[in-house]
């Protein structure tokens, strides 16, 4: 039998409840596959570790997790904790530590979602978020704090190592699609360094990928052809900032932030990849059962994959997609599902099916 050492780390907001969510269905999926099992570790992790400890990773704790096969990441984020010391507490050191540096957030209407875009049947993404540099490296700082001198800096860095691997990995995505499209995202006619390096790597990147149709869009008029032009998008890749907001874009034109998945990837396999739901902490309805787990599931799904388990991952989005056809919908779809209403369904659904 096949074993796969899982860590979860539920953290802050809807995230343990989803996370509980997730590893039901994924309990469910390995008990009626046979031939495998998960191994899973829970890790407190959070907010409220933080301020209780005054960190959120422990002294080893990224060695540790260096033994586990995945991350099952939940959501970071609390009202009591400034949103740049959470993130830059626990998300980003594991992002960066182990050079997840592929994110990759796919994006389609689900059967039964409504599409808040008239034509949201024709979106099936997947946006290639360079995860590791860009603007979202951490150099900057500032001085003169409180004075009207006062001046903060955020240097956006781009290596060409970390700019040709992330459009290496884009390229191949595209070649495995049925439509072979890589659309470049940058905004190189504002910024002039760091943009156009990463769009002249791209052109030389693209001349080894003859079979892959390429285009390129600034970042701002990308998302008027999301909205207007759906149909002429396939894989987007972009930088860390760009792509981070593109992909709520996505998520949210699919029919909601609660259906959209994420792979923190380290193609290499040198280290674990983490695999979270796009949607965040969501304070609003943290505790009252109402979130939305189908993001999880489907990063459940990717997690599967990443694995090796194919055909596990296959009939985990067969029960989402059957769920959401049967209108069985959070409020965030419009419906009047729990958490565990959706949750039992999938797991039923999982039961019933044969192999």
């Amino acid at each position: 039998m096949r074993v796969h050492k899982i860590a979860a780390i539920p953290a802050d907001g809807i995230g343990p409840e989803v996370i509980a969510a997730g590893l039901e269905v994924l309990e469910a999926l390995a008990s009626h596959d046979g031939g495998f099992k998960l191994e899973v570790e829970n890790f407190p992790w959070s907010s409220e570790y933080y301020l209780e400890h005054g960190h959120y990773i422990p002294e080893g704790g990224l060695e540790k997790l260096k033994t586990f096969d995945a991350i099952f990441f939940g959501a970071v984020g609390s009202q009591q904790v400034p949103d740049h010391v959470s993130l830059w507490g626990l998300r980003l050191p594991i992002a960066q530590g182990f050079d997840q540096y592929a994110n990759i957030r796919p994006a389609r209407v689900l059967p039964g979602v409504n599409s808040p875009l008239k034509g949201g049947e024709d979106i099936d993404w997947v946006i290639v978020r360079e995860n590791s540099e860009g603007e979202y490296a951490g150099h900057g700082g500032r001085a003169h704090k409180g004075l009207p001198i006062e001046v903060g800096t955020e240097t956006a860095v781009f290596t060409r190592a970390g700019v040709e691997r992330i459009h290496r990995f884009a390229f191949e995505l595209a070649q495995k699609r049925p439509a072979k499209h890589l659309t470049l995202v940058t905004k190189s006619n504002a910024q002039r360094f760091g943009m156009v390096m990463w769009d002249e790597i791209f052109y030389e990147v693209a001349a080894d990928y003859p079979d892959v149709k390429v285009d390129r869009e600034l970042v701002d008029a990308v998302t008027t052809r999301m909205v207007l032009k759906p149909k002429t998008l396939d894989v987007v890749v972009a930088t860390n900032l760009h792509a981070d907001i593109l992909s709520d874009l996505a998520a949210a034109l699919s029919g909601s932030l609660g259906i959209g998945p994420t792979a923190n990837l380290n193609p290499d396999r040198r280290f674990p990849s983490m695999f979270e739901p796009i949607h965040g902490s969501a304070f609003d309805i943290t505790g009252k059962g109402v979130a939305n787990p189908v993001a999880t599931f489907w990063t459940a799904a990717m997690m599967l994959e990443h694995l090796g388990e194919d055909a596990a991952a296959r009939r985990l989005m067969q029960a989402v997609e059957a769920v959401t056809a049967d209108k069985i919908h959070t409020p965030d779809l419009g419906g009047k599902a729990t958490t565990a209403d959706v949750t039992r369904a999938v797991c039923d659904f999982i039961r019933a099916s044969t192999k």
